[in-house]
């Protein structure tokens, strides 16, 4: 499971950026949301014999905030990168750029609030990625 979460995630962010990219200039935002939610929830609902469980009902008493506030996250990510592929950014730059800043950001809180520790290692990682990043915008 350990490999095939990542690789699960990497083509789906890949096929993510790709969609985002080529929806229609013309299509409304929202009616674009409530298709790609539509689809979502369709795979979800299907997926719930995938991770069965005893009893539904009290599956949704044990949610807690975060999975409110996720689906808020995922709506302003997904209205986010329609607008930012919209205003013109290239698709080879702004995932790169979201996603280092985004890192930098969880790289504060993962210390600040979950103790989690920075490497060197780490540390050369973080400053290549941001490299990386001054050398693409030239």
């Amino acid at each position: 499971m350990y490999h095939f979460s990542m690789i699960l995630v990497i083509i789906a962010s890949v096929f993510y950026h790709i969609c985002q990219k080529s929806i229609n200039e013309n299509a409304n935002p929202i009616v674009s949301m409530i298709a790609t939610y539509g689809v979502a929830l369709i795979l979800s609902l299907f997926s719930i014999f995938f991770f069965p469980s005893k009893n539904i009902i009290n599956s949704f008493k044990e949610l807690n905030w975060a999975s409110y506030i996720l689906g808020i996250s995922i709506f302003a990510l997904e209205i986010g990168y329609l607008l930012v592929y919209r205003s013109g950014w290239n698709i080879n730059v702004a995932a790169f750029f979201t996603n280092v800043i985004t890192t930098i950001v969880l790289i504060f809180i993962g210390i600040l609030f979950f103790k989690e520790k920075l490497t060197v290692t780490n540390v050369i990682g973080i400053v290549l990625s941001i490299l990386g990043f001054i050398l693409m915008k030239k």
